[in-house]
């Protein structure tokens, strides 16, 4: 991986680290640079502004969690996984206690290129139904499933496919 591509990538999983500790509203360019393990200078070669890099942040999430979805052997296993992800993932949760109001801009879909992201890549995975699934995993970012629950209802979902 080149230098500038690895560190985005430290970047953007710096910014996890920070959100997952004080929410994306208390996050700071200064922490995430300390995060990362590179200077502030290099956060700002790569992103002009803190919302630049949180959709950034956003955008390589959906591809991380595409992925996974994609890997998956079977509908059922990839709905699992991606429940799984969602709903221990402790950015997401620390932003609904402390960052309300950007979780609600995170759910609210719209015409927004990294929602068509979405739809796009869900629509690759489970065709037709998509949207039922954008649904059912939208309600985890506020109400997370447990492991249990997430293999009871990708098992209904799946067979609803």
């Amino acid at each position: 991986m080149a230098t500038n591509q690895r560190s985005r990538t430290a970047i953007l999983s710096g910014a996890k680290i920070v959100i997952t500790e004080v929410g994306s509203y208390e996050s700071n360019m200064n922490d995430i640079a300390a995060r990362a393990e590179v200077s502030r200078a290099t956060v700002y070669n790569h992103f002009s502004d803190k919302e630049e890099m949180m959709l950034s942040l956003v955008e390589s999430e959906i591809h991380r969690l595409a992925d996974i979805a994609r890997k998956a052997p079977t509908k059922r296993d990839a709905l699992y996984a991606l429940s799984i992800e969602i709903s221990k993932d402790p950015a997401l949760r620390k932003m609904v206690e402390t960052d309300p109001l950007d979780i609600a801009k995170f759910v609210t879909v719209t015409d927004h290129p990294l929602w068509q992201l979405v739809k796009t890549s869900l629509a690759a995975i489970f065709g037709e139904s998509s949207g039922t699934v954008l649904r059912w995993l939208i309600g985890q970012i506020a109400s997370p499933l447990t492991p249990v629950e997430s293999a009871e209802q990708a098992d209904q979902i799946a067979r609803a496919l």
